[in-house]
């Protein structure tokens, strides 16, 4: 599986790390994915996504 929310599709990120000395290194910041399953199907989703999913009905159509 793609380090890849199946959701929104969010992946990693370039960024740098900074040295006491200001030096930058250049790491990836990954989302924090997680395995859960809708049914018989195991998904990596971001915790976002998957915060949204267990909202209320009422809320999501708030937004919309």
């Amino acid at each position: 599986m793609a380090r890849r929310c199946s959701f929104c599709g969010r992946g990693a990120n370039n960024a740098n790390s900074r040295s006491k000395s200001n030096i930058a290194t250049k790491r990836l910041q990954k989302p924090n994915l997680q395995k859960f399953k809708i049914g018989h199907l195991t998904v990596l989703s971001c915790t976002r996504c998957k915060r949204t999913m267990n909202k209320p009905e009422r809320v999501m159509q708030k937004e919309a």
